[in-house]
């Protein structure tokens, strides 16, 4: 993705969309929904919409849209019972969005405990090999992806022959850490500098790059991917909006509706210069 530039800036696609058309491809977290419920029933507004694409209809002709960012919040807004929500939408692909590969960093598990799971999961092949061929099956995809242990031992994990079954197969390598002990989100397949950002680093769980087009048929075909392995970098990414929660909780709008008063409120927002783009990489703090 080339570095914004000021021409290039378009205000974002926002829109209320029912709470049901929207398609995760990842799971959600369960250890977090719980609180996210709450917060949408006791918060005035909602800070940060989650980020969509649209895909292919249902099969009633509805449209549906694939969640890029916001898994746990959109989820956390069905089980809130909202009726509409508001998002962002943005085509699948570039220069919109860029998709890149999250790895995790394990801690405080032992490289023995977490062979010895793994190897327990059926129909997963757990192979040793040295770290460049591990490198090299996995930037052909002959292996779904593999562990960097502390010591220096590499093991691979093959299996599956659809995309829906290594789907659920690094799904169950995730599930064997995932409540177990906290991990680290991590672009680097370096150990060394996995362990200079978080010392406690035990190993570190490689996973592929994923072309756009695997991750939006998953969604269509309801398989998901383990929460934190894709990576969406999205241009123009609406935050802090503070759109009132009451407008997603009320019944008696339709959506037309909801969408003709969302046009407006922008549009004052503008007007009253309340909006603002960054062409920077920003850090906020008060998230």
């Amino acid at each position: 993705m080339r570095p914004a530039q000021p021409d290039d800036f378009r205000p974002p696609d926002l829109r209320f969309v029912p709470v049901e058309s929207l398609v995760p491809h990842e799971r959600h977290d369960d250890q977090r929904l719980g609180a996210l419920v709450e917060k949408f029933r006791e918060e005035a507004v909602l800070r940060n919409p989650p980020v969509v694409a649209p895909i292919a209809d249902s099969a009633d002709g509805s449209p549906r849209y694939m969640v890029l960012d916001g898994a746990n919040r959109a989820t956390a807004g069905q089980a809130a019972g909202l009726l509409h929500m508001v998002v962002q939408v943005t085509p699948y692909g570039e220069p919109s969005v860029q998709l890149s590969t999250w790895h995790h960093g394990l801690s405080a598990m032992r490289a023995a405990e977490f062979d010895a799971a793994c190897r327990a999961i059926a129909g997963l092949e757990c192979v040793p090999q040295p770290l460049l061929h591990a490198q090299a099956q996995l930037a052909r995809r002959e292996v779904l992806a593999y562990a960097l242990h502390a010591g220096g031992e590499v093991i691979t994990f093959g299996g599956g022959d659809t995309l829906g079954r290594r789907s659920e197969l690094l799904n169950a390598i995730v599930d064997t850490y995932r409540e177990r002990q906290p991990f680290y989100r991590m672009s680097t397949e370096s150990f060394e500098v996995a362990r200079e950002r978080h010392p406690d680093v035990t190993g570190l769980v490689i996973f592929p790059h994923f072309a756009p087009a695997e991750v939006q048929e998953l969604a269509e075909n309801g398989a998901r991917l383990p929460a934190g392995i894709t990576r969406h970098v999205i241009r123009w990414r609406a935050l802090r909006v503070n759109v009132p929660m009451e407008r997603m909780t009320d019944r008696t709008q339709s959506l037309e509706e909801k969408n003709r008063w969302l046009a407006g409120w922008l549009k004052q927002r503008f007007n009253d210069r309340q909006v603002r783009f960054y062409e920077e990489p920003t850090v906020l703090f008060d998230e």
